[in-house]
C-alpha cells in the first residue's frame, strides 16, 4: 500500500531536484528512481503563459506544482515553503508539506516514529522552528521520547 495512489511532479520540480542539485544531491538519484519505476509521473504543465505571469513572489517549481493541480483536478499538493502553501491554499488546494507527510506515513504504518527524521531534516540545513518541531513530536505522540533523551 502506498502513501499516495499516484505521484506526479511536475518538469520544473523534476528539472531543479536532478539537474540543479548541484552541492548536496539530496533525492536526485530517488526521484530518477521513482520516475524509472513508474512510482512518479512528470507533468508538463499545460498554461505556462499563466505561470509566467504569476512569476513573482513564488519561483516557478512552486507556480508548476499549483498549476498542475488545477490541471490535473487534484487537490492535494507537497509544498513545504509558507508562502507557496498559502497560494495553493487561495486556489482551494490542500497543501502538504515534508512534516506532514512524516505524521500520515507514521499513522499509516510504514514508519514507527518521525523524531528521527525531523532531527535529520534539521542537521542537514532544513528550516524548523522549535515550536514547529515540538508540535510535530505531539501530533505524532512522541513528546515523551523528548524528555527520555534529555534525562539520558
Amino acid at each position: 500500500m502506498a502513501t499516495f495512489d499516484k505521484v506526479y511532479v511536475t518538469e520544473e520540480v523534476y528539472r531543479e531536484v536532478v539537474q540543479n542539485n548541484e552541492l548536496r544531491h539530496y533525492g536526485e538519484q530517488e526521484l530518477i528512481n521513482a520516475v524509472r519505476d513508474n512510482k512518479m509521473i512528470i507533468y508538463k504543465v499545460q498554461n505556462n503563459e499563466l505561470i509566467e505571469a504569476m512569476m513573482g513572489r513564488l519561483h516557478r517549481g512552486e507556480l508548476e506544482v499549483i498549476q498542475a493541480a488545477r490541471e490535473l483536478n487534484i487537490s492535494r499538493v507537497i509544498i513545504d515553503d509558507r508562502s507557496a502553501r498559502n497560494r495553493a491554499k487561495d486556489m482551494l488546494l490542500k497543501p502538504i508539506g515534508i512534516i506532514g507527510i512524516l505524521q500520515l506515513t507514521k499513522k499509516l504504518g510504514k514508519i514507527n516514529q518521525i523524531k528521527s527524521y525531523l532531527d535529520i531534516l534539521i542537521q542537514e540545513d532544513y528550516r524548523i522552528s522549535k515550536r514547529l518541531y515540538l508540535e510535530s513530536l505531539k501530533i505524532a505522540d512522541e513528546e515523551k521520547k523528548i524528555f527520555k533523551n534529555k534525562q539520558s
